[in-house]
């Protein structure tokens, strides 16, 4: 039992009271034999052999680390949702003169995709080999596949992109996001039969919704974002109730992470209510680990869902001081109870290949504390 919270109780299904976004920072290993795999040195079957090698070392980590259940780090895909989104069948990938959004002092690879037929998923998508890999590097322990939100394929392909046109099958928006959800709906099941129940929606689009610079950039093209927010959490509610009873579906939201930058801030009371009040996901992964991320005041519109607390950042390797977390969990306990809270970093440590700024010791150190506040708060 916690001394710190008497009432406060472990948790033992997806999200846990300590837990990770997904991606951790790329090996060294790995990020050389990638380059020698674009320059023609080894070939496909050889990179393979590294890559699910350095994935069953990555498991071996999270196991020592606390973890309940383990990712493959994201080590099989270039970014955390274009490799994802251009495995559908109709979506083909782009290069494009910039990336869709501006980072702070920093330029990903410009790559987009571009919806080009009918949306849907297939047994020959490349996610399906890499959920295997990590499956087979798990064993018997739980494991945690993260995937692009349905809303960020609509968000890149058609609301970013200033040039987007709808091809004669989507003219009616509504069979789109149909196509959408169906596709969603059989990747799930299929990630399901192979042994998945702990499937994380990563999403960035509520960050550009709670950013009113970008909201009222968007408004000057006639988008409105509140309607958008409705359709997407419609979207996402399809999808959820096409879930198996054993499976847990989650939400990441951040504003941004590409080399230890952000392209948005904003609190999140500007979709609070339609997004915390509504989806019906089984918890909510925010970034709460800086000022751009607003105050607690919007948790009070969550219903039953988990909501896990971002307050230990994955852009910088300086260590935050436990007693600071504890008083901010503290805090949000205000708007949500205790039991309905748990505690990671507010990102991944690395949504695309190049990572953040930061060491792999510092990486771990941090899965380590928050572990050990875990302990602390909730007798984990």
């Amino acid at each position: 039992m916690s001394q710190l919270f008497p009432n406060a109780k472990p948790r033992n299904v997806a999200p846990y009271r300590n837990d990770v976004v997904g991606s951790f920072l790329r090996t060294d290993t790995l990020m050389n034999a990638k380059a020698k795999l674009n320059a023609g040195e080894i070939g496909q079957d050889d990179y393979d052999a590294i890559l699910k090698d350095e994935i069953g070392k990555l498991v071996t980590k999270q196991k020592e680390n606390g973890l309940h259940a383990v990712s493959d780090g994201e080590f099989s895909r270039m970014w955390w949702h274009l490799d994802f989104m251009a495995g559908l069948d109709g979506v083909q990938w782009v290069e494009t003169e910039n990336f869709s959004v501006q980072f702070k002092d920093a330029k990903p690879k410009s790559h987009s995709v571009k919806i080009v037929d009918k949306i849907d998923f297939s047994d020959d998508h490349p996610f399906i080999k890499a959920y295997q890999i990590l499956k087979d590097c798990a064993g018997d322990a739980p494991t945690k596949f993260t995937i692009p939100s349905p809303s960020m394929l609509h968000l890149v392909a058609c609301v970013r992109d200033v040039n987007y046109k709808p091809i004669e099958l989507y003219q009616d928006e509504n069979r789109l996001y149909d196509d959408i959800v169906a596709a969603y709906v059989k990747a799930m099941y299929k990630f399901y039969d192979m042994g998945l129940r702990n499937l994380q929606l990563d999403d960035t689009s509520w960050g550009q919704f709670c950013a009113l610079d970008k909201k009222a950039e968007f408004a000057k093209r006639g988008i409105d974002f509140d309607k958008l927010a409705v359709d997407y959490v419609a979207m996402l509610n399809r999808i959820v109730d096409a879930k198996p009873a054993d499976m847990q579906i989650t939400m990441h939201i951040c504003r941004g992470n590409f080399r230890s930058t952000w392209f948005s801030e904003g609190g999140y009371a500007p979709i609070a209510k339609v997004l915390f009040g509504t989806c019906r996901v089984d918890g909510f992964f925010l970034e709460y680990d800086s000022e751009r991320a607003g105050d607690f005041a919007p948790l009070a519109h969550i219903k039953d869902q988990q909501v896990v607390l971002g307050l230990v950042t994955s852009k910088t390797g300086d260590l935050e001081n436990k007693d600071d977390i504890i008083a901010r969990i503290r805090e949000a306990t205000q708007y949500v109870d205790i039991n309905q809270l748990c505690l990671s970093p507010q990102c991944g440590f690395a949504s695309t290949e190049e990572g953040n700024i930061l060491t792999e010791e510092a990486q771990w150190a941090k899965v380590k504390m928050i572990r050990q506040i875990a302990d602390e708060v909730w007798g984990e």
